[in-house]
């Protein structure tokens, strides 16, 4: 197969399931590259999401490494054979990767779950508050380079599989542009947290000791927990997170700072009150 110069998110988490699955089984890419007929370089490609895998050729490395778990299996035999082609392509060369990247995660994700500190989520924003977190950005955006940030966001928010937010409320009473803006803002998160696939949950100021909301992650549920992701952001876009053992604090974390944040009805009446103070 043809090399690939860049290749996305996705196809690297394919690479390194497979990696994980041939080093499960003690066996070295040379190794593996002899089941296959194959050379070190070509199993490397694979691994490295630098070339794609056949269905054929990954069933029976999947074989070879003794898998067993055909849910599995068949979600990365998808991965491989998926040739979609996203509505995030036509930013490619227009915005940086790792935007396309989410939007492709986003895309193939079962679930999302967020923990908002200091803005409300992206999926959230009118688009005047996402202007105002865009232009705060160092260095700054041109116009162009602005707009494309804010058409792309507008479109991520076109999404219909759950979702819930938990929003602390520092980021609810931070002001990211004029009090027009944070009061249109909260009138949106109110209109969203009645839709039947959004959660918006809110951990007040109020509550004592809590310490876990310390910084901002997206845990997006893949077709199986196994390929489930966390998405932190980095000074230069996002990092995404997949080893299990970072998965299963990702997934404690989360059921804590749930277990701390209002239900939906009283997150509500919260933002109510907030929105009466603007």
């Amino acid at each position: 197969m043809v090399q690939r110069r860049e290749p996305t998110a996705r196809q690297v988490r394919l690479g390194t399931e497979l990696r994980r699955l041939r080093e499960a089984a003690g066996l070295t890419a040379i190794e593996a590259a002899a089941l296959l007929g194959a050379n070190r370089v070509q199993i490397n490609h694979i691994e490295y999401g630098l070339t794609g895998v056949s269905e054929q050729r990954l069933r029976r490395l999947a074989s070879h490494y003794s898998c067993t778990d055909e849910e599995f299996i068949d979600a990365l035999v998808t991965m491989a054979t998926d040739r979609t082609r996203g509505w995030w392509e036509e930013y490619r060369g227009l915005l940086p990767t790792s935007f396309l990247d989410l939007s492709e995660l986003e895309h193939h994700a079962r679930s999302l779950r967020h923990v908002a500190i200091l803005y409300v989520p992206g999926l959230l924003q009118t688009e005047e508050y996402s202007r105002a977190v865009f232009s705060s950005r160092l260095p700054e955006l041109t116009a162009e380079e602005l707009e494309l940030r804010i058409e792309h966001r507008k479109a991520r928010q076109e999404f219909t599989i759950p979702y819930e937010a938990v929003i602390h409320e520092a980021a609810l009473r931070i002001r990211v542009g004029d009090r027009a803006t944070s009061r249109a803002q909260l009138a949106r998160l109110l209109e969203l947290s009645e839709a039947d696939h959004i959660t918006v949950r809110v951990i007040p100021f109020d509550l004592d000791g809590f310490a876990r909301a310390a910084s901002t992650m997206t845990y997006v549920g893949g077709p199986m927990p196994r390929l489930d992701t966390v998405v932190r952001d980095a000074l230069h876009g996002s990092a995404f997170i997949d080893s299990e053992a970072q998965l299963n604090t990702y997934r404690t974390s989360f059921r804590k700072v749930e277990a701390a944040s209002l239900d939906a009805g009283p997150s509500r009446d919260l933002i109510r009150s907030l929105a009466k103070e603007l």
